[in-house]
């Protein structure tokens, strides 16, 4: 089990809507903060991204990617403060444009991903804002935007296909990178690394219906029940079980959202006897009862979808 890429998988951050643009000067963009995590990447020329934050200007050069963490728009353009258009404005001005017939115009790629859930948003709260990563950061983010690169600038078969699974790596690349190099990584993140640690974490995330104790736990990680206890509330803030049940309960989350599980079915997963046993540790947690909260969740989320509309989806 590794936990990096539990998070990953449980977040459902498989797939992104994305688009190659050429764009000549002047040109700018608008992008509104519901995408969750977008991408942006120069494959010639340059930009230039910012948010309406004073000093938040970052330049766009080939061989950097740079993510923006949803919430507040952002912008991309010629050059910083340019006028920006929003998405189709800016594509019907553009979208006749050969890379090859101007020098001058800048060859970009946006991609956008939507994440699900708790696990999903745990993640990304734990991103900065805006990241920007060079290439010669890391070998592998690289090669691969060396690929990326490439496969942008030509038409090839299946080249979809290849697209997606460029960006799939590229983000997990970039998520690891930060979290590997920052100081604010989850604690879960550098909890795992640790050898006191990282088997008992991993015992509880890969099987989270288990009844686990805190000497069981303790056994796997080869300490005593104090020393375990201790080590643990030192790196993660919290006791053993109580992490356990707030992972629970973040599972149980997801659950009721995306699933068309029954109750029963949920508190099986993740470890409770009974719906009734659930649903008390779900209200202690929560102050609803699970059946209330799904519904209303759900609700929320038939609205949203129903009144907004992606940005990237009209990429």
């Amino acid at each position: 089990m590794d936990l990096l890429a539990d998070h990953l998988v449980r977040a459902r951050a498989t797939e992104a809507v994305f688009a190659r643009t050429v764009a000549e000067p002047p040109w700018g963009l608008r992008l509104g903060g519901s995408t969750q995590l977008s991408v942006h990447t120069v494959v010639r020329g340059r930009g230039y991204l910012w948010l309406d934050t004073p000093g938040s200007t970052v330049e766009l050069i080939p061989g950097s990617v740079t993510l923006v963490r949803g919430g507040p728009n952002h912008y991309i353009g010629h050059e910083p403060g340019a006028e920006c258009l929003e998405p189709e404005e800016f594509r019907a001005r553009h979208a006749q444009i050969d890379p090859g017939e101007n020098p001058q115009a800048t060859v970009f790629l946006c991609g956008a991903y939507q994440f699900s859930g708790d696990v999903g948003s745990g993640l990304l709260d734990a991103l900065p804002q805006v990241m920007t990563l060079s290439a010669a950061d890391d070998d592998s983010l690289r090669d691969v935007i060396t690929l990326l690169s490439r496969e942008l600038v030509r038409t090839e078969l299946a080249q979809q296909i290849v697209l997606d699974r460029l960006l799939d790596l590229l983000l997990v690349l970039a998520i690891r990178s930060d979290f590997r190099h920052s100081a604010t990584a989850p604690r879960w993140y550098r909890a795992s690394a640790d050898p006191r640690l990282g088997a008992a974490l991993r015992a509880m995330h890969e099987t989270p219906a288990h009844p686990w104790t805190v000497p069981e736990l303790a056994a796997i990680s080869g300490l005593s029940r104090a020393a375990f206890a201790r080590v643990f509330r030192e790196a993660l803030g919290k006791a053993p079980l109580q992490y356990l049940t707030e992972w629970r309960m973040t599972l149980a989350r997801d659950h009721l959202r995306a699933d068309d599980l029954t109750l029963a079915q949920v508190a099986d997963a993740v470890g409770y006897g009974s719906p009734f046993a659930f649903a008390a540790a779900f209200r202690r947690h929560h102050g609803h009862p699970p059946g209330n909260w799904r519904q209303r969740e759900r609700a929320a989320a038939d609205t949203s979808l129903f009144t907004n509309t992606h940005p990237a989806d009209k990429q």
